[in-house]
């Protein structure tokens, strides 16, 4: 397992530092800002679908929901967990980096004052990440009883809207949103975030209810508190951010469909 770790902690931040100095001498119109903001998306993107393809794997090898073993739903783990943690780092960068190309004289350099205005901005997906890593991971690793592989798989397969979100993210970034890529990964987005972080709860629920034959409004009295109240608490940001995305697309529709006119005459018109 050290080993695996080791990977991780290679892979990511190396990964991570590469891309920067590639689009930095390859794309030299680009603030840090968008260096380092497209090269964490780039670095959270494939993490996204190396978790997407471990969980189709994991699934699809299970036939017994509970009770059959994949060893990626235990390697995957410890190779994602030096990732959770490169990638607060990272969005720490990003947010420095983002602010100081805005002319923000607090962010000139790195302080405690940069580093509480980050927490205060993305709390919850800093919270996100520190509840799995001291939560989850733990849970998931010494606290089943190598039990439950298939679902562990299934919360894999979660991250198949990450890259969706992230290339959005990029061509907001860069001031794209106009071209018919955005518009297209836009309903990308909020169709794979539906379906593998919000209905993949009711589909685990439903799929542990055929393993047990019970109906599928009795399954949540059928098991341990603890797990509910884990299901809830990570599907509860997900509908918070669902509805943001909504929002979101709910104003770039409306915006686009408001008329264009043109700019008012001002002046003498030819005929005067």
């Amino acid at each position: 397992m050290l080993k695996v770790l080791a990977c991780g902690v290679l892979a990511f931040p190396g990964l991570f530092f590469f891309l920067r100095k590639a689009l930095s001498s390859t794309f030299r119109q680009w603030s840090d800002a968008d260096v380092v903001f497209v090269s964490e998306k780039l670095v959270s993107s494939l993490h996204a679908i190396l978790a997407t393809g471990a969980g189709v794997i994991i699934v699809t090898s299970c036939n017994n929901v509970m009770t059959d073993r994949h060893w990626l739903a235990t390697d995957f783990v410890w190779f994602g967990i030096p990732y959770m943690s490169y990638d607060i780092y990272a969005m720490y960068l990003s947010h420095f980096y983002t602010y100081q190309v805005k002319g923000y004289k607090e962010y000139r350099e790195h302080s405690l004052h940069t580093l509480k205005a980050f927490l205060r901005r993305d709390f919850l997906l800093v919270l996100h990440h520190a509840v799995l890593l001291t939560i989850f991971l733990p849970i998931t690793l010494f606290f089943r009883r190598d039990l439950g592989d298939f679902f562990i798989g299934c919360l894999f397969i979660a991250e198949f809207s990450t890259p969706f979100v992230s290339l959005g993210k990029i061509l907001i970034q860069l001031g794209l949103q106009e071209v018919w890529l955005y518009k297209a990964n836009g309903l990308m987005v909020l169709l794979s975030f539906f379906a593998c972080r919000i209905a993949l709860f009711p589909y685990m629920y439903w799929v542990y209810g055929r393993h047990a034959g019970l109906p599928f409004h009795s399954v949540p009295f059928h098991l341990p508190p603890c797990c509910n109240l884990g299901n809830l608490c990570i599907l509860a940001p997900q509908l918070y951010w669902f509805t943001l995305l909504c929002r979101k697309a709910r104003r770039t529709y409306l915006r686009q469909g408001k008329p264009r006119h043109p700019p008012p005459v001002t002046g003498s018109s030819k005929g005067d």
